[in-house]
């Protein structure tokens, strides 16, 4: 299918910035995970000691594996071809490991395959491994990079002095490089919270007791098995008691961090707009690029506010999910199936927004003539500063002297504080200290 006609932009329009997204999210994906975790389950069995899956060595077990490391698209293909006729993707999968071992020699043991388990023993683990993986092979290490760039930003600008505004407002002074340090820590305190939410699956057969298992071979720990293996084959959580489905609590707990993530970068981007339209920021032009249909001279922020905009569709399809998996009807509903196939999307629109502030960061160029601008027409946030050396020096009423020179005034200069030093009745030496105070060293440390 040409990208022209895809429906949504993500497999259209934007296919090129995240197609690396497929190899988790895609229905070939989806497939190619389901097709591993029934493979290491009948691996798993085969450890354990069942005898019935003594007959063939480790080594013939482990080749197994190959179904998984030469999984392609004509294998995928295969396996909805089969799902035409079962109605059942799930089942169409376990078919398929059958007719490749029966291929193998093994088929004295084809009824081992997906032996004593519901759909959602693999669905509540394939999924979560592919969530798992892509966020520790693209996600993570995408928003690593930006924090990565902004941390390099904030470097080079860390002794820039700028003015900061409150409500608004001019405010006492700061420096652009600790205001770019906020970002990065925001992010790798989400980053934190994001990593240490264990991500969880369900295994536990139709009910979620295992009941299946232990009829069959009562002398087994069951539980015990399904912990180790969802731990150590799969290196995922294991969910226990559970319904027939996972209960998603944990990885509702994944999407709502990826919310507050995308949350903060889109806090970021309108910042970052905000400094473009203040002019503290310039943009480098790029040869044939055009800003305006109408207007020749615009140059602008473009990959800010497309950032912005995924980020919206993000935030509200994580929520969306976080909301929704939680609850099912009973034992099970099938709501918990639709809605997880439309993970990806969310983790795209994160993707393409992260590519999007990297190329608008590699935009800008600092205008420094303005910030010192906005800082020498503003002498009158050195109030503050003013008012608590007066304080410390016990002077009557610093702040309302402060408050009665300078609230609502339009018109304010180094001449004016100047000459109200120069009146107040304080010691020479305070009066050269508070004469020392200049918008653009008043800015704290960082």
């Amino acid at each position: 299918m040409s990208p022209l006609r895809a429906i949504g932009p993500i497999d259209g329009r934007y296919h090129g910035k995240t197609k690396e997204l497929s190899e988790y999210y895609s229905e070939y994906a989806l497939i190619r995970y389901r097709v591993l975790v029934e493979v290491r389950y009948l691996q798993a069995l085969h450890q354990l000691g069942l005898p019935q899956l003594q007959r063939f060595s480790a080594v013939q077990m482990k080749d197994l594996e190959q179904m998984v490391t030469d999984f392609n698209v004509a294998d995928a293909e295969e396996i909805k071809t089969t799902e035409r006729t079962t109605n059942h993707d799930v089942k169409a999968v376990e078919y398929f490991v059958k007719a490749r071992m029966e291929e193998a020699g093994m088929e004295d043991i084809l009824e081992f395959v997906h032996f004593g388990l519901t759909s959602q023993d693999i669905n509540n683990t394939a999924i979560p491994l592919s969530i798992k993986d892509s966020l520790n092979e693209v996600i993570c290490p995408a928003l690593e990079s930006l924090i990565s760039l902004i941390d390099r930003h904030a470097m080079e600008w860390a002794e820039v002095p700028m003015l900061a505004k409150t409500h608004g407002q001019p405010a006492s002074p700061t420096l652009l490089g600790k205001e770019f340090s906020v970002w990065t820590h925001r992010l790798r305190e989400q980053m934190r919270q994001l990593q240490e939410v264990p991500m969880p699956a369900k295994f536990g057969g139709a009910t979620g007791n295992m009941n299946a298992h232990y009829v069959t071979f009562p002398d087994y720990d069951w539980h015990a098995f399904a912990d180790q293996f969802v731990g150590k084959n799969l290196g995922l959580k294991r969910s226990y008691p559970t319904t027939q489905i996972e209960h998603y609590d944990n990885l509702g707990a994944v999407f709502h961090a990826l919310t507050r993530i995308s949350t903060i970068l889109i806090d970021l981007c309108r910042d970052l707009w905000q400094y473009i339209s203040m002019e503290y920021f310039r943009q480098k032009t790029i040869k044939g690029e055009i800003g305006s249909s109408a207007m020749p001279h615009k140059v602008n922020p473009i990959d800010f506010e497309n950032a912005e905009g995924n980020l919206g569709i993000a935030r509200a399809l994580f929520t969306h999910l976080a909301d929704k998996l939680p609850i099912s009807r009973l034992q099970r509903d099938l709501t918990d199936s639709t809605v997880l196939r439309n993970v990806g999307l969310p983790m795209a629109h994160v993707l393409l927004s992260i590519k999007a502030i990297e190329k608008g960061f590699s935009k800008l160029l600092l205008n420094e003539e303005k910030l010192s601008a906005d800082l020498e027409a503003n002498w009158i946030v050195c109030a503050e500063a003013i008012q608590n050396i007066l304080r410390r020096e016990g002077y009557p009423k610093p702040y309302e002297a402060l408050k009665e020179l300078t609230r609502g005034r339009t018109q304010f200069s180094e001449a004016i504080l100047h000459e109200f030093i120069d009146g107040l009745d304080v010691s020479d030496s305070i009066k050269a200290e508070l004469k020392l105070i200049r918008p653009e060293t008043y800015v704290g440390k960082f």
